[in-house]
């Protein structure tokens, strides 16, 4: 008896999503939004408004996925289990990061399995915790955890070639060494190191450190029970948490705490400052009061003193935002924050082009986890309602009219 097909190839029409209520000035006229750009010691101010409720920038994702990948039942390679990541090398053929196996599994443009690679195990081109993959230079793809929390190198067509890590000072515990976030195009590897702050390095192809981007402003926490025996650090409810993303030649690094996008060179210097409009609003009672018994649960101890903490760690308003990553043509992409109780059928960004200005909000296909963002596909992870994963990619058409 043949397996269900675990492939769906839809050549679906394109759905606008709504029609766009504003769109940005720029050379082909004006808008309801205007940015305002100034400098400012060297450093580019972009001050955007927010685009207005309810509009959506006129871009088109198809109505369904063009290529699903996944099955219940069928070929293993289809099977995923804690997908982690998914790239889409220029050919078209779609490398997923299989976290339940450890295994590197390459598909076609059409969603045909071609070859899987790696696998768990701390042999050469085995993975430990196989958590991210990135492009590397000249088509090659780059991916970790590899043993020792390194970065292992594949060719195009899935031939290991080698394994560098990231320095460290000796003696430097885990939690305080610099685990890779992204690569470059030219090469080079970012890092985070994150404790009350958080600090951004580059390392070149063999781990060595090239520059920093200096410390920054880490998730909004608090100390409770300072300088008692039961003293502990937890984080704030509704705080702020620390984001970095690539964004062309720069690196986003920013708290969501405000609509405060700063950009730095890859030599740490502060190049740009991108903000939007955006109303703070701070969480009623109920709010709060939901979000500290989930806790409390979590902890298995609903008992005053166990809630007490939390109770005095709250912020003020929400986050400005959730996220941010950039796309294949340089555009930023900020997920909005969605406040408990909204029911948002699918996540809602905010738009900016490559020099900062905001071109309106797209709502993205509801329960998609965005991994790629490229210049005509969305590349993510779905779960449906028996926890199954599939990888898809869906249309995207940026110019409308």
């Amino acid at each position: 008896m043949k397996s269900r097909i675990p492939i769906t190839l839809v050549a679906a029409p394109i759905l606008i999503l709504l029609p766009a209520l504003a769109c940005q000035q720029g050379d082909t006229g004006t808008s309801a939004l205007r940015s305002q750009t100034r400098d400012s010691a060297g450093i580019r101010v972009v001050e955007n408004p927010a685009p207005p409720l309810g509009s959506r920038l006129e871009w088109r994702i198809g109505p369904e996925p063009r290529v699903s990948i996944g099955t219940r039942e069928g070929e293993e390679a289809y099977q995923l289990y804690i997908v982690r990541d998914a790239m889409m090398l220029p050919d078209g053929r779609i490398i997923v990061a299989n976290g339940g196996s450890g295994e590197l599994r390459m598909f076609d443009a059409m969603g045909t399995h071609l070859a899987t690679w790696g696998g768990e195990g701390e042999g050469p081109g085995e993975f430990g915790n196989l958590w991210q993959i990135e492009p590397w230079t000249g088509d090659s793809i780059a991916a970790w955890f590899a043993p020792r929390m390194g970065i292992s190198v594949f060719d195009a067509e899935g031939n290991y070639a080698r394994t560098f890590t990231l320095a460290a000072a000796p003696g430097t515990p885990p939690w305080l060494q610099s685990w890779p976030f992204a690569s470059t195009s030219d090469g080079f590897i970012l890092s985070v190191r994150t404790a009350d702050t958080v600090v951004v390095q580059l390392h070149d192809g063999e781990g060595k450190v090239r520059s920093s981007l200096g410390v920054h402003e880490g998730s909004d926490q608090n100390v409770v029970n300072e300088g008692t025996d039961r003293e502990v650090v937890i984080s704030t409810i509704f705080g702020g948490r620390s984001v970095w993303a690539p964004w062309g030649d720069l690196v986003v690094i920013t708290t969501t705490s405000r609509y405060d996008l700063r950009a730095f060179t890859k030599d740490g210097v502060l190049a740009r400052i991108v903000r939007r409009g955006h109303e703070p609003r701070a969480p009623n009672e109920a709010e709060i009061e939901a979000v500290i018994q989930t806790k409390a649960l979590i902890a298995q101890a609903g008992s005053e003193p166990t809630r007490r903490p939390y109770r005095s760690s709250v912020a003020e308003h929400y986050p400005a935002f959730a996220s941010v990553m950039s796309d294949a043509v340089d555009h930023l992409w900020v997920r909005e924050y969605e406040v408990p109780g909204e029911g948002r059928p699918g996540s809602l960004w905010t738009v900016f082009d490559a020099e900062g200005r905001v071109q309106g909000f797209v709502e993205m296909p509801a329960g998609l986890e965005i991994f790629e963002i490229g210049e005509d596909y969305i590349l993510g992870k779905l779960q449906d309602e028996l926890d199954i994963e599939y990888v898809q990619v869906w249309p995207l058409e940026r110019q409308v009219g």
